[in-house]
């Protein structure tokens, strides 16, 4: 059967120049959402655990409570309490909204997101001080006021231009935590100076023009069948691909169900040059190998421009039943 391995040593690697950016371990708060962007969310709560993280983020309720244990917080950013017994001394939500307010039951610990540009989540600046207002009349405990960047991947002044906002914000709520940074925009700090910085694909080795930072993925598939296929015959559905000599096919058992982009059909090389012949099925693929195991890819920076889209969706996109296993 298909299926992932996770190598630790290279996210050991990873977070080891996260630090030296955020300066103390504390400071850095991994992003599990989506299932570790693919990655598995234990997997790799308990590889981040053994190294010593203490934060973590994640989208939803659910996510929260499995990984729990492993750490000291847990930001949702999008879900809600369904009663105090789902509140926690660890577990904070986001408000992204003014109106959602009065959703959270008292002593929900809670952090305030604002907008500072990016125009999808987050209290406008100037419900600021209503929102404050209305945290307090509910008895909610603010923790943090945070905000995201929307262009921090690109050299342009969008991102000082969100930081001048943030630093507005930051100048009139004392005595609460900042925090604003993504991987991307952490690897434009010369000195980072928030409480805490997200990271998420910086951690998983994929971030762009980031050649220091490893990879810790790897996806492979085992053969199913295997033929000799003579000059002039066609592979799977809709007969996209005809041999122009006798070759050696195999099919293996990874394909759009396991989430094998099916657009990379006839486009796509292992990094071993094992080329992909046809379209992508929805649980096998063919390639022009006789491998009893292939490696699929082991960056999903290699892979994403084939499929013109971005890594976090050739990686987010693996499903969830593909056995992961740490190395």
């Amino acid at each position: 059967m298909a299926y992932i391995t996770l190598n630790k040593n290279n996210f050991f690697n990873n977070l080891d120049i996260i630090k030296q950016k955020t300066k103390s371990i504390d400071k850095i708060a991994l992003v599990l959402k989506d299932n570790a962007y693919g990655h598995g969310l234990l997997e790799v709560a308990t590889m981040a655990n053994e190294y010593g993280i203490t934060k973590a983020v994640v989208q939803n309720l659910d996510e929260a409570k499995t990984i729990e244990n492993y750490f000291d917080y847990v930001l949702v950013l999008a879900d809600f309490p369904t009663s105090n017994t789902t509140c926690s001394d660890k577990i904070h939500y986001t408000i992204n909204d003014i109106n959602s307010i009065e959703r959270f039951p008292k002593d929900t610990l809670v952090e305030l997101k604002v907008d500072t540009g990016m125009h999808r989540n987050g209290i406008d600046p100037s419900e600021l001080q209503n929102a404050l207002k209305k945290i307090k009349e509910h008895k909610l405990i603010l923790k943090a006021i945070f905000t995201h960047h929307r262009n921090a991947d690109k050299l342009s002044s969008e991102w000082f231009w969100q930081n001048e906002n943030f630093k507005k914000i930051k100048q009139l709520v004392p005595k609460v935590k900042f925090h604003s940074a993504n991987s991307a925009s952490l690897f434009r700090y010369e000195d980072f100076n928030e409480d805490m910085a997200r990271v998420g694909l910086a951690a998983y080795g994929c971030l762009e023009n980031q050649s220091e930072l490893k990879p810790i993925l790897s996806v492979y598939a085992s053969k199913i069948s295997s033929r000799t296929l003579h000059v002039g015959k066609s592979i799977g559905y809709g007969a996209t691909y005809t041999t122009k000599k006798d070759e050696i096919v195999s099919n293996y058992d990874f394909g759009y169900g396991d989430g094998f982009l099916r657009v990379l059909s006839n486009k796509f090389s292992t990094p071993n040059g094992e080329k992909l012949l046809g379209r992508i099925s929805m649980d096998n693929s063919s390639f022009l190998s006789d491998k009893d195991e292939l490696l699929i890819f082991n960056d999903a920076r290699d892979v994403a421009p084939l499929a013109d889209t971005i890594s976090y969706e050739v990686l987010t996109s693996l499903k969830p039943s593909l056995k992961r296993t740490i190395v």
